[in-house]
């Protein structure tokens, strides 16, 4: 329902920005010590474009393809996720990436696994504010552990850059499995049970 705004911000306004910030809170979950970029022209600056929702708009963050176009982000998390939606932001321009694979619980992933059918693929838009989300297949991504991203083409560029990757969905911490040692006789072991053994003797008497 449309309404009006005073001189400062709108409180409901900014509880619903509060709200979609939090929707969009994936990025948190990451295992970044184990998270890969393939072909990243900056070592380090695919990591970058994982951040709060607010944030989408610092364009000194970004990451960059090196030799060509493609760029390939091994993603683990440190529980289990239900991944509902993507956000893909960079410049309205032809290093925009024009396609988007997605793969599920295949770590360490190289270009010669992009080979592979993906669980979902995407044809992407310009969006150089975030704006756009791309609904996955809930179904193939209820239970992910790691998450593979290939962008494959742009819109004609040598190279491909990404200001922001948004990622949504619900989180579940990783059950870990105690485990509990028993120790039980399945059936009685005769040399755990020795009897002194009686030896008959006979005396003589001269």
């Amino acid at each position: 329902m449309a309404h009006g705004h005073g001189p400062g911000r709108c409180r409901c306004c900014g509880e619903e920005a509060a709200e979609r910030g939090a929707a969009w809170g994936l990025y948190l979950r990451i295992d970044r010590q184990r998270l890969q970029c393939l072909n990243e022209r900056r070592e380090g600056s695919g990591a970058t474009v994982f951040r709060p929702w607010e944030e989408r708009g610092d364009r000194s963050r970004f990451v960059e393809s090196d030799d060509d176009e493609e760029l390939l982000f091994n993603i683990p998390f440190t529980g289990s996720v239900k991944l509902k939606g993507v956000i893909v932001m960079g410049e309205d321009d032809g290093t925009h990436p024009a396609e988007m694979r997605l793969f599920r619980n295949i770590p360490h992933m190289s270009f010669d696994d992009t080979a592979k059918e993906p669980e979902q693929t995407f044809s992407l838009s310009r969006d150089p504010l975030g704006e756009l989300e791309y609904p996955t297949k809930i179904a193939r991504f209820s239970n992910v552990s790691h998450l593979s991203m290939h962008f494959p083409k742009n819109f004609g560029a040598e190279t491909t850059k990404i200001v922001y990757i948004g990622l949504k969905g619900e989180w579940t911490e990783a059950h870990r499995h105690e485990v509990t040692i028993c120790n039980y006789e399945a059936s009685a072991n005769p040399a755990d049970h020795k009897l002194e053994q009686i030896t008959p003797q006979t005396h003589f008497i001269a």
